[in-house]
């Protein structure tokens, strides 16, 4: 039987908005700390603020890197991973260089996926890729998947959340399918009610980003009180555009 926890332990609360003032990010902060969500993802300047809020608390600090484009200069991704690390991020959710994918140059996207999980591994630090999925074709996302493993990335991740569209159901298959056991799944984008986590979950994702944390976890305790917090079925899932 799963538990609401179950489902606050697959929630990365997101609070990566551009005009999200100081305040609004303390606020998100507390609503991750009240549900006891797997991590909260901020703005790296927002981590000092989000690193106050959740001491003594077992939600893990996350952030962005090389976001939302992932053409950043790989030593400029390195530098904003070890500053990261520097104010207490756990976990590093980095975008791949998307148009060196989309121009054929894997070694390339492989090395510089290889040199932010080197420099996050030696602190105990998880990486997610995010690939971008609204650009890429299903051979592309595939090949993203083999170069995040290759490079030894710990989460591969569906979108950023602002392109045109977001996680959809069979870009989950087609990543948990491409990837072997050690690499585990994120959706983000559009992932808005208990019924898509459920979705997520149901095809091997075991991480999601997501905003609408409250009234997901809300109907989550609810569906748990009357034990109907079920599996659903993936096919019926209705996932939406951005966070």
């Amino acid at each position: 039987m799963l538990t609401s926890k179950d489902i606050a332990k697959m929630i990365d609360h997101s609070l990566l908005k551009p005009e999200m003032d100081a305040e609004t990010v303390k606020k998100g902060c507390e609503i991750a700390r009240k549900y006891d969500t797997a991590s909260v993802c901020v703005k790296p300047c927002d981590l000092p603020i989000a690193a106050e809020i959740l001491k003594g608390t077992d939600v893990r600090l996350s952030t962005v890197i090389g976001f939302p484009h992932g053409s950043n200069r790989t030593d400029v991704k390195v530098f904003e991973a070890e500053r990261a690390m520097d104010d207490g991020a756990e976990e590093l959710d980095m975008v791949l260089n998307i148009g060196r994918l989309i121009s054929g140059a894997p070694s390339f996207v492989e090395e510089d996926i290889r040199q932010v999980v080197n420099a996050a591994h030696k602190r105990g630090v998880l990486v997610k890729v995010i690939f971008e999925n609204a650009y890429l074709s299903d051979e592309q996302k595939k090949t993203a998947c083999l170069l995040s493993e290759a490079a030894g990335a710990d989460f591969v991740k569906t979108s950023t959340g602002y392109a045109p569209s977001g996680a959809t159901i069979p870009d989950l298959q087609l990543m948990r399918a491409t990837c072997s056991g050690k690499v585990r799944v994120k959706a983000a984008g559009g992932v808005r009610t208990l019924d898509a986590i459920l979705a997520c979950r149901a095809v091997g994702c075991t991480r999601c980003g997501a905003t609408a944390t409250i009234a997901i976890m809300e109907e989550a305790m609810k569906r748990e009180q009357s034990g109907s917090l079920v599996e659903v079925d993936p096919d019926k899932a209705v996932l939406g555009q951005g966070y």
